[in-house]
């Protein structure tokens, strides 16, 4: 009993740790003015004025902070290659926030890290190909959704918590508190994010949060810690507006690795919404998936097809009252 509350102990100062170090970074890197990386509105902005685009600067030194703790006590061994792929991406990503790389360069080493890591936790044969570009995807629309105050850092603080409190009913210590870390680095962010925003995540957050919510899901998978349909439940509204807008963008013909304003919730802050509004609202649909997911896991098996079959619903309801209002206002003008 004394070495397990020992390594509980050690496992609550890990995930504390996290958000304090994330504010304390934050709070060091602001007091640094214009010499800061800036976020300049363009056409496709949803913001008016420039913005330091370095918090996840701020996210990634808490999970580091996390890290430590964790690897000291020994529970994450499993999660390794996981956390060692996500820093290996956020170095790389700060380095493009600051001096800006090629798309080609970002997308090839989201490519070789995602299978790398894949490969260092024993996946292989014809479950790699996919599990790779699922990797790549999802590390990929995370940062095509962190485009208004409040939305990236919520869906982590949100997203986390929920794989956390899943892992921690497994009886998953390390995962949880891994994921729990996560999420509180994210929520503290989320104080100088929520609107009207002081920073932005940049990709030095959102590349490598996409990263480990694919990631960390599969590990979860592989460890029977949950169900495939788990993490893709927990993070359905990034993946849903991300994925529904890549296929409506490839039918019509558009250059989908081009920047663009036609995500659903860009769609919403267009239409009038505030910042502050697509977010609270956001967030009740964020609570809504970890819900459904959360009761996955614990319902019996022949109501998670009715549960799934209610959460496609909303998402089809959601998207068709954001399309009729977005013809109407088209075809008003």
């Amino acid at each position: 009993m004394g070495e397990h509350g020992a390594g509980f102990r050690m496992n609550w100062l890990a995930v504390l740790s996290a958000p304090a170090l994330c504010w304390l970074v934050l709070v060091w890197l602001l007091r640094q003015g214009k010499r800061l990386p800036m976020d300049h509105p363009n056409e496709r902005s949803l913001h008016a004025s420039p913005t330091p685009r370095i918090g996840g600067v701020g996210i990634m030194a808490g999970v580091l902070a996390a890290t430590v703790w964790l690897v000291t006590v020994g529970p994450l061994q499993n999660a390794l290659p996981v956390i060692l792929a996500a820093f290996a991406l956020a170095a790389l990503s700060l380095l493009d926030d600051v001096r800006g790389l090629p798309a080609a360069l970002r997308f090839l080493a989201h490519l070789v890290t995602a299978l790398a890591c894949l490969l260092a936790l024993g996946i292989s044969g014809w479950m790699l190909l996919p599990g790779t570009l699922a990797v790549v995807w999802m590390t990929n629309l995370y940062n095509f959704m962190d485009g208004s105050d409040g939305l990236a850092g919520g869906m982590a603080t949100l997203g986390f918590g929920a794989m956390a409190l899943a892992a921690w009913m497994n009886e998953a210590t390390g995962l949880a508190a891994l994921c729990a870390a996560i999420a509180a680095a994210a929520l503290a962010f989320l104080h100088f994010n929520f609107p009207p925003a002081r920073v932005f995540m940049g990709d030095a957050g959102s590349i490598p949060l996409g990263f480990l919510a694919a990631a960390l899901g599969i590990l979860g998978i592989q460890q029977t810690i949950w169900p495939w349909l788990f993490p893709l439940l927990v993070f359905s509204p990034f993946i849903v507006d991300a994925s529904v807008t890549l296929a409506r963008r490839a039918l019509r013909g558009e250059r989908v690795w081009q920047a663009h304003r036609s995500h659903y919730y860009q769609r919403a802050v267009l239409l009038g919404a505030s910042h502050r509004q697509l977010a609270l609202a956001a967030y009740a649909v964020m609570l809504g998936s970890a819900g459904v997911a959360l009761g996955l896991l614990m319902l019996p098996p022949q109501y998670a097809g009715w549960l799934i079959a209610l959460w496609v619903s909303v998402y089809i309801s959601l998207f068709l009252v954001i399309d009729r209002r977005w013809n109407r206002s088209h075809h008003a003008h």
